[in-house]
């Protein structure tokens, strides 16, 4: 009898009930709020829910994320920066150019909405942040975790790489609860209610020629930029040549999403409450509201500037998009323009500051690391 009392003891001691800290249970009930926002309320669910997961796995069963865990072997593709890069040539090949090629001064509109990444920056240096982890954070600001997760690794800050993958993400998925508060707030009704011409046809012999230069250009510049911008415009090149719709069709569905499983779940295991629960996580986070908040203002500010010099003809809201999280930063722009008239399309027309995002994201973290002479 005394053996089988025994041995129940050990196996109820085996249970997680006894090893769990109280911050293991504070990050299972912050996954289960992500788990929420993703289901219920469909914020990003593609990569909230995976996300959440592995926080829920890590924080119930710590040792996934050590070496011989199966989630250990997933976080190492992040830090060698391969699945960030994956991410890229899918989003490549899921994303159509044309609206940045028929008008090219969305780049402006990109580049204004990486405000929020240097703003962040001497902000994370005002917190006590060394250079190398306030350039890291600093990518928060461009919506864009992919590009967070790859300098993060490229600049040795793996300590800090899953609370700045956790914020950068969240972030992306709070697009649509962050961006039309702003929006709204620094344009008038007038500006609100602009409506931007059809954008021009874009030949297929300049969607072709548009992935090529732009890598020869940019990776010329910052070589150091070529695992993004490279796989990036490769995807898109893949979608527009016409002769590789197999790869394609590979790059943008079942390779895409394979890596966002991997990608999302490894994120979240990094949030371990010893890890996560900490005075810089919170910095980060801070960090990472204000400089989206920042990189939604630049947009939508020159794109006042931008329609005062046109006279009227470019709808500010469309710099809002200028941040990295494509499409979802376009369609927020055309939802918040369709709230003051429903008849109002800019969602095309935010889709070319959109995409100038992505890249001008990869083309900061390029600079960065050029600033600090990593290859």
């Amino acid at each position: 009898m005394e053996h089988i009392i025994q041995t129940f003891i050990n196996l109820a001691q085996q249970t997680a009930f006894f090893t769990l800290t109280p911050g293991n249970y504070i990050m299972i009930a912050v996954a289960c709020v992500f788990l929420y926002l993703a289901i219920a309320k469909g914020f990003e669910p593609l990569l909230l829910t995976p996300i959440a997961f592995g926080m829920l796995l890590v924080n119930i069963y710590p040792p996934i994320m050590e070496e011989g865990g199966l989630l250990h072997y997933f976080y190492l593709l992040d830090e060698w920066a391969i699945l960030p890069s994956l991410i890229f040539m899918g989003v490549g090949a899921m994303t159509d150019f044309g609206p940045l090629i028929a008008n090219p001064v969305s780049f402006l509109l990109g580049a204004a909405a990486q405000l929020g990444i240097y703003v962040a920056y001497f902000l994370a240096m005002a917190l006590g942040f060394n250079d190398e982890a306030a350039a890291a954070i600093s990518i928060i600001g461009g919506a864009d975790g992919p590009t967070s997760i790859f300098l993060a690794s490229k600049l040795g800050q793996t300590a800090l790489m899953g609370p700045i993958a956790v914020a950068a993400y969240s972030y992306m998925s709070l697009v649509p609860l962050i961006q039309p508060p702003i929006m709204k707030l620094f344009t008038t009704k007038e500006e609100k209610l602009i409506k931007m011409p059809q954008l021009r046809p874009v030949s297929r012999l300049e969607k072709i020629l548009f992935p090529v230069v732009i890598t020869i250009v940019v990776c010329m510049i910052l070589p150091s930029t070529a695992p993004l911008v490279g796989m990036l415009m490769l995807g898109n090149l893949f979608r527009e040549c016409g002769v590789t719709r197999q790869l394609q069709d590979t790059a943008s569905n079942a390779l895409m999403y394979i890596v966002v499983i991997i990608l999302g779940t490894s994120v979240g295991a990094t949030t371990s409450a010893e890890a996560f629960l900490k005075a810089d996580t919170l910095k980060i986070v801070v960090c990472g509201l204000i400089a989206f908040a920042f990189g939604t203002l630049g947009g939508v500010l020159l794109g006042k500037v931008m329609c005062k010099a046109t006279g009227g003809k470019i709808n500010p809201l469309i710099g809002s998009a200028g941040v990295s999280a494509v499409p979802m930063a376009a369609r927020v722009s055309q939802k918040v323009g369709a709230e003051y008239d429903p008849t109002n399309f800019l969602l095309m027309n935010a889709m070319g500051p959109n995409v100038a995002g992505v890249i001008g994201t990869a083309v900061a973290a390029g600079t960065f690391m050029a600033i600090f002479g990593v290859k």
